[in-house]
């Protein structure tokens, strides 16, 4: 999610760089230029860290951020040990599964 406080302006800019770098990525691997794309991927690094896609959270609602710790180490701890033993937690039971739609290669996006 981009942080909501940047200025419209900057937020647009920012993302109008970060298409453009994914597009210089895609044409590297095109043209299977490693320099270009390694350029590239650090552009794409920089608009989302400027974006608040990536890096440090700009927000402060008060919760304790939980990223970087294992989820044994956090209040998810007994959460997702029930995970698959009873049911419960991260995975779903046989019952709850649900039937995901196979894609074709063609409709998948080439992104970074």
């Amino acid at each position: 999610m981009t942080n909501p406080g940047l200025d419209p302006a900057e937020r647009t800019r920012l993302t109008e760089d970060l298409m453009r770098a994914r597009r210089a990525i895609r044409s590297a691997q095109r043209t299977r230029d490693g320099f270009a794309a390694k350029v590239a991927r650090a552009d794409v690094d920089r608009c989302k860290r400027a974006l608040g896609e990536r890096g440090d959270v700009w927000w402060s609602d008060g919760a304790p951020d939980y990223n970087r710790h294992m989820a044994r180490n956090t209040p998810y701890a007994e959460w997702i040990a029930g995970a698959g033993s009873r049911g419960g937690g991260a995975r779903n039971t046989p019952t709850e599964q649900v039937e995901t739609p196979q894609l074709s290669q063609s409709r998948i996006p080439d992104l970074c």
